[in-house]
Formats: C-alpha cells, sequence, structure tokens
C-alpha cells in the first residue's frame, strides 16, 4: 500500500466517525451507550492486534493507574462529549472542531512551560485558528450561529484531548510497554471508566441501522485505525501520520453533506480553512521554539481518537 493510500484510508476511516455517531444518536442510541461500545469494540480490535504481535499488557500498578488518568481524558470523556455534542451539532462541524486540538495542546505547552515563547508565525497561528473557531460559532448572529452546549461540549472534547497528550507524553511514552498493548490496555480502562454513562439517557427505540453504525465506529473508526496510524509512524514517520489530521476535517464535512445532506454554508467552510492554516502555522518551525523533553525521543502518543 503507497503512502498516498494508506493516507486517504486513514483519513476516510478515522473523519468517518463524525459521521457514525450521528447515525447512531439519529437511530436510538444514548451518547452513554456509544461511548461504552466503542471502547470495547476498539480494545476488543487492539488487544488481539497486540496479541498477533506478541505484546503483552502491562503488569504492574503504577503503568495502570497512569492509564485511568490518560483513558479518561483520551477516551472516555471526549468520546462521551463528542456523542454529546453531536446531539445537537452537526458530524461534519464536529469534525472542524476536532482540529482544534493542536490549538489546545499549544496553549497547555505554554501554560506547563514546555513550550517556550512564541514567535510571531505560531501566535498568528494561535489567534487565527481559535479566530476560526469564532467564526464557525458567530455567536454575534442570532438564530444562525451555532454557539450552543453541544458547540462548547465539541470544544471541551477537542481540549480534554490536549490534556491526555501533554499527560501521555510525559507519563506513559517511552516506559518499556509496547504501544498496541498500551492502547489496548488504556481502551479497556476507558471502557470500565466509560460503564456509568450507561445509567444516563432517554429509551427512544434502537434500530438495526443504529447498531451497525456503532459497531463500525468502534471497530474500523477506533480500533483499526489506531493500528493503522502507528504503522504509518512506524513506517514514515510521525510527520506524515501527522498530515492525516488535516484531512480529517474535510472528511467529515463532506461525509456529512453527502450522507446526512448536511449544509455546507459558506461561514464554516471559511471557519474550517481559517482553523487549518492557523493550526499550520502553530506547526511550522517547531523545533527553535519548543523545550525539549525526555519523551519526546520515544515517539508521539499513539491514542485512538475519533
Amino acid at each position: 500500500m503507497t503512502s498516498a493510500i494508506r493516507m486517504g484510508v486513514l483519513a476516510l476511516l478515522w473523519g468517518s466517525g463524525f459521521l457514525w455517531i450521528k447515525i447512531s444518536l439519529n437511530q436510538g442510541l444514548t451518547p452513554g451507550w456509544i461511548t461504552f461500545v466503542r471502547c470495547l469494540l476498539g480494545a476488543a480490535v487492539l488487544v488481539a492486534l497486540a496479541h498477533g504481535a506478541g505484546q503483552r499488557l502491562p503488569r504492574d500498578r503504577a503503568t495502570w493507574g497512569r492509564l485511568v488518568v490518560a483513558a479518561f481524558f483520551c477516551n472516555a470523556l471526549p468520546f462521551l462529549l463528542f456523542s454529546i455534542g453531536e446531539q445537537t451539532v452537526d458530524s461534519g462541524v464536529a469534525g472542524v472542531l476536532n482540529a482544534t486540538t493542536p490549538l489546545w495542546s499549544l496553549l497547555i505547552g505554554l501554560a506547563l512551560g514546555s513550550e517556550r515563547p512564541l514567535r510571531a508565525a505560531r501566535s498568528a497561528g494561535l489567534v487565527l485558528g481559535f479566530a476560526g473557531v469564532l467564526l464557525i460559532f458567530a455567536p454575534w448572529s442570532h438564530g444562525s450561529g451555532l454557539m450552543s452546549w453541544g458547540a462548547l461540549a465539541l470544544l471541551g472534547a477537542s481540549a480534554s484531548y490536549a490534556v491526555a497528550f501533554a499527560y501521555m507524553a510525559r507519563h506513559l511514552t517511552g516506559r518499556g510497554t509496547a504501544p498496541l498493548a498500551l492502547s489496548a490496555a488504556q481502551l479497556l480502562t476507558a471502557t470500565g471508566l466509560s460503564t456509568p454513562a450507561l445509567a444516563v439517557g432517554g429509551s427512544a427505540t434502537v434500530t438495526w441501522t443504529g447498531i451497525l453504525a456503532v459497531v463500525v465506529l468502534g471497530i474500523f473508526a477506533t480500533g483499526l485505525t489506531f493500528h493503522l496510524n502507528y504503522r504509518m509512524i512506524a513506517d514514515e514517520g510521525p510527520t506524515a501520520a501527522a498530515t492525516v489530521g488535516y484531512l480529517l476535517p474535510v472528511v467529515s464535512v463532506t461525509l456529512g453533506a453527502l450522507v446526512l445532506d448536511e449544509p455546507l454554508t459558506a461561514r464554516v467552510m471559511a471557519g474550517m480553512a481559517v482553523v487549518l492554516v492557523g493550526v499550520g502555522l502553530t506547526r511550522a518551525k517547531t523545533g527553535p521554539d519548543r523545550k525539549p523533553r525526555a519523551a519526546d525521543t520515544a515517539g508521539p502518543p499513539l491514542p485512538a481518537r475519533p
């Protein structure tokens, strides 16, 4: 499989996660059930892959304790928030807001001191990225803006990812546990953490379409995407894998319009472009601005995410 094809397949599977969430919600599943099932099925895929690769789950209590924190911020909480947010926000917009994760990561890095004061280009990118979010929300536009609790939940999910990445880089990566086994253990932990959410929700009738959608979400858009992402990082480096992140909003917006007939408003499209340009600027020439950390030499964290 060539690099371009692998990147396209990964972007399609990963970016389709927002579509499957929306379909599951429309077909009667609650956010709690969607979160639990996708964690469970994703964990099953990763456990099988780890076993096939000869990788064993961690056995020490310290690692499992750190996995509780990582699983909460990287899986259980954002998965739930994305499902809650998409109850009122289009799946395409959810994919665009997910692209703000690098902006939150940069803010957290500045707060923790792992990022040096920003140069002009990265500062402009940070401001531009959040300006794009503001353009999408359009809080000044009464009746046509997207500002709502659902939209805030989506932003909270993206910020939660950023918290998780910072924590995982400091406390999980590069400590001797193989990546597939570590992520399998993380999703197993997230499955347990998401169990209480099953008690929250309505009593709508669940259709077979909804069941199929959440199965695809768990197996392909959660478990299998991690494996493909891991292979891309291992074979082609983190830069190639990071490029996929720029394709996810495009995939989510396109699928939402084609499958669910979600509107492609000029404001949302312009906001998406501004966000992606801003993210691109914040990632440009990170070497001189960024303080090196020990975790950097161990490779990036490899979370399973939409």
